[in-house]
């Protein structure tokens, strides 16, 4: 079986365009015997950046992590680690500025078990989205992670 040369993939024998990323297979002599197949692109993926993607944006929700992934080659050329990256700060900074709102007697009391809760879920829903390969945006943070990850 040939694989295509932009992506990777294992493609039919009969096939005139890769399944997975649509580029034209050109159709040459069967290959000799000894020859290997170039290794795909998940396999490729780890090496390129030393940790996968999916696991460097999830490790972005750890604070420390996410200033050190920004400063560091190759990690801070790759968007969407960038983007988990800054979203990451920008909720801890949202975090920090509410934490000051809510020290207000009485109110803040009610409400800071509350707001606590509700960025424990929200940073547990970045994580699994992280693993999960996906940019899942908060409402205001993630349109601001967007345009620095674009930048």
């Amino acid at each position: 079986m040939p694989y295509c040369t932009a992506c990777g993939e294992r493609v039919d024998d009969t096939a005139a365009f890769c399944p997975k990323c649509g580029t034209a297979i050109p159709r040459t002599s069967s290959p000799g015997p000894g020859y290997q197949a170039p290794p795909s692109v998940e396999a490729a993926a780890p090496s390129a950046l030393g940790i996968p993607e999916n696991v460097a944006g999830m490790l972005c929700y750890i604070f420390l992590a996410a200033i050190i992934f920004l400063l560091v080659q190759p990690y801070n050329r790759n968007r969407f680690i960038r983007f988990h990256a800054f979203q990451s700060i920008f909720l801890t900074l949202a975090w920090l500025l509410l934490h000051g709102v809510v020290m207000i007697p009485w109110v803040g009391w009610v409400l800071w078990p509350t707001a606590n809760l509700a960025f424990l879920i929200a940073w547990i829903v970045l994580l699994i989205k992280a693993y999960q390969g996906a940019l899942f945006k908060l409402p205001v943070i993630g349109d601001l992670a967007e345009q620095q990850a674009a930048k």
